[in-house]
């Protein structure tokens, strides 16, 4: 028998297990029912999240035999590979409100329908006449599960994010020509040159805002369950026109190298500054979801930013260039010899206790021993942050609009899961002061103690060594930028870390799609027209038959007796014309007989 674990019902500072044997002697009857009322009770805490869960229940295997489903296919081209998702959708139901029901396509084995390719595209820049043989893998995987006879209407989008962005124009330009030129000649996917291009980073963070806003079912202004949030007018309406719609939910995504943040804003925009506004310009976007242009009830105003060097690896990085300069910049001038070797290590806050660690290239080689001091590696990165004295800006500087920190949303992601549950085992609803404390116990553990927790498997499945070591800096960055660099106040209560929504990882590349099919619900809109107005056509021609078929019966009724009566008459009319001549010569033979026999009789004539 093995060993039961309650590690993650508890901050990191707290492990302990029960053998099976310990808790058969433990659960006595008293405590069974004990355990028993807890677990209802908690069900029923867990009743409105169950709810949420319930409505997005799309994990069943795609029916391709359905022919009212529509495919639609998007390239993720990043920088260290590429990946194709297959999304499909019913027809749409002809609500102007409602937009498509696009969901991640699923094979027999219930698994989303992905394939991912190494390395990045980047990578035949100086050979781009590979191109298309590069991409072609992704399609034809794409192209078996979807119906052949779908194909010609299947969209097909190949969209290049960070990995092509830095590439010069010329290259980037060579690689999308070569895939505009061949996909055409092998692949029958609904394709024009518009479909492949280079996305920049701020239409990819409206397609990650909109996708999770979709998943969340943010977009959908039919069903008022609760959630509508606060009456605003929709950007680019008239002021007669006000619209109540769910509150939107706000992004925020920490990789290896950025730091991104996504939220909607107001209609108005304060600026402090001329130039502030003309900043703003390049970070908020404006767009219509909705198929119809008039309509106003899914335009949407968000702010968009992204933050090159602000992610957990890159700040890192950034931190250990410091650590060098510095310490030998310090060395040099009071002629010490402080890192040079591992019996004299520069002391770092930012490592658990008594980790050591080696930075820096050979010739440059820095040694470095932990000390485990959350709150003192908070300071030594706030200048990191690169913060200015300007209102409403936040990382470097950047302008951020106000944010309503009573009535808003967020949701964390990457690296905001992972610094808050890997270790932490704090994912979910996120609370500052726990966060902190939970940091703070990690950061001051012996490392050989963190250790041992890693190897009796304590932690999160995919946390490895690496985590172990930086959890510490990645928690206090994580915080710093949060708190200190996005200005969330400390009591925000309205953030969750999660690195799924309703069980499953939502991709940028939802929005993308979601965004470019926005107008297919037209079509389907104008196929039920015409089969609305052929309807009522049959319905019109029944109606006329109803009331009229008894009266066109009777007419040809008439009609035909007339005919017939006609036609008799015309008969007798010919019958005695034949008859009249051949009746007069009998006539006049029968008088001269009867005249010559009343001669003979009289005795005045001769036989």
């Amino acid at each position: 028998m093995g060993r039961i674990s309650f590690s993650c019902l508890f901050p990191a500072s707290w492990h302990f297990s029960l053998s099976s044997q310990v808790l058969q002697r433990l659960m006595t009857p008293s405590l069974r029912q004990l355990v028993f009322i807890g677990l209802v009770l908690s069900k029923g805490h867990s009743a409105c999240f169950t709810r949420h869960l319930a409505r997005v229940t799309d994990v069943d295997a795609t029916d391709t035999s359905n022919p009212n489903l529509n495919y639609g296919l998007v390239v993720d081209c990043g920088s260290s590979g590429s990946r194709v998702f297959v999304y499909c959708w019913p027809r749409h139901n002809g609500n102007p409100h409602e937009l498509l029901d696009i969901r991640q396509m699923r094979d027999q084995h219930r698994k989303p329908v992905v394939m991912k390719i190494k390395p990045g595209i980047s990578e035949l820049a100086k050979t781009p006449e590979k191109a298309s043989n590069y991409i072609f893998p992704l399609l034809s995987f794409a192209a078996q599960h979807i119906p052949k006879n779908k194909h010609q209407e299947t969209p097909l989008y190949i969209l290049c994010t960070a990995g092509m962005r830095i590439l010069p124009e010329s290259q980037q330009e060579a690689l999308l020509e070569d895939l505009r030129t061949d996909i055409p000649v092998h692949f029958n996917f609904l394709f024009s040159d518009s479909h492949v291009e280079v996305i920049s980073g701020k239409q990819e963070g409206v397609y990650a805002w909109i996708g999770i806003n979709f998943v969340l079912g943010r977009f959908n202004h039919v069903h008022n369950d609760g959630e509508a949030g606060p009456e605003l007018q929709g950007p680019g309406s008239d002021q007669q026109e006000v619209l109540v719609r769910k509150r939107t939910a706000g992004v925020l995504d920490m990789g290896g190298v950025s730091t991104q943040i996504a939220y909607e804003v107001p209609k108005t925009v304060s600026f402090a500054s001329p130039q502030q506004e003309e900043v703003a310009k390049n970070l908020l976007a404006e767009f219509n979801l909705g198929c119809d242009a008039h309509r106003t009830e899914h335009v949407y105003r968000v702010y968009v930013s992204t933050f090159l060097g602000f992610g957990g690896n890159a700040a890192r990085q950034r931190y250990e260039d410091s650590l060098i300069r510095n310490t030998a910049a310090r060395n040099k001038l009071l002629d010490q010899h402080i890192g040079e070797s591992a019996e004299y290590p520069l002391l770092d806050p930012c490592l658990p206790t008594d980790l050591q660690d080696e930075i820096g290239p050979s010739t440059q080689k820095l040694y470095l021993r932990g000390t485990g001091d959350f709150d003192q590696c908070r300071l030594i990165l706030q200048p990191f942050l690169n913060r200015t004295n300007e209102t409403q800006t936040s990382l470097s500087g950047i302008y951020q609009p106000t944010i309503d920190y009573n009535n808003s949303q967020f949701y964390g992601f990457s690296e905001f899961y992972y610094c808050t549950e890997d270790v932490l085992r704090m994912g979910g609803d996120y609370n500052a002061s726990k966060y902190a404390h939970a940091a703070k116990s990690y950061c001051a553990t012996q490392w050989k103690t963190l250790r041992e927790r890693f190897d009796s498997g304590l932690y999160a499945s995919h946390a490895d060594l690496h985590r172990l070591k930086y959890q510490c800096f990645k928690s206090a960055w994580m915080y710093e930028v949060l708190h200190s660099g996005f200005s969330f106040p400390t009591n925000y209560k309205n953030l969750k870390t999660a690195l799924l929504v309703y069980d499953k990882e939502v991709q940028w590349t939802l929005g993308a799609i979601l965004y470019r099919t926005r107008f297919l619900p037209l079509r389907d809109m104008q196929q039920e027209a015409l089969k609305g107005a052929h309807s009522h056509w049959r319905h019109s021609f029944s109606f006329v038959n109803n009331h009229y078929l008894f009266l066109a019966c009777f007419f040809i009724v008439l009609l035909s007796i007339m005919l017939y009566l006609l036609r008799l008459r015309r008969f007798h009319r010919r019958a005695a014309q034949r008859c009249t001549p051949s009746s007069v010569p009998w006539l006049e033979e029968g008088l001269e007989t009867s005249n010559a026999i009343r001669f003979i009789l009289s005795g005045r004539g001769t036989l």
